[in-house]
């Protein structure tokens, strides 16, 4: 799905997304992605675990972590949540189109949040 084009130098922005993967600020990414405010990757280890999840605690400066789990919703596991919460960063679970545009719109506003997305299958 194409995503409104938001100009935000400096940011990388979300602008599409589909089954095999996302598009962000021009580069294309096949598979699952984490976007931060300065850089995305590719999310090799993708699962909604501590373990897969560490390189966004180890980023730095990250209060939100969108977590987009496909076309499906399901609960943050109360260890993971805790952990994060440890870490000074909450974790919000949605669909990946929600995330991919609840992104676009913090990141809009300079807030300091991340994104763990999975390709909506």
């Amino acid at each position: 799905m194409e995503l409104t084009q938001i100009v935000q130098t400096g940011r990388q922005v979300i602008e599409r997304y589909g089954a095999s993967g996302f598009r962000v600020s021009g580069a294309v990414f096949r598979g699952p992605v984490l976007v931060f405010p300065d850089r995305t990757i590719a999310w090799s280890d993708a699962a909604p675990s501590r373990e897969a999840l560490a390189v966004v605690v180890d980023h730095g400066g990250i209060e939100l972590l969108l977590l987009g789990l496909g076309r499906r919703m399901a609960p943050v596991a109360p260890p993971l949540r805790a952990a994060l919460r440890a870490a000074g960063i909450a974790v919000e679970a949605m669909d990946t189109g929600a995330a991919c545009r609840t992104y676009n719109l913090l990141i809009a506003e300079d807030r300091r949040v991340a994104a763990a997305l999975l390709p909506p299958l």
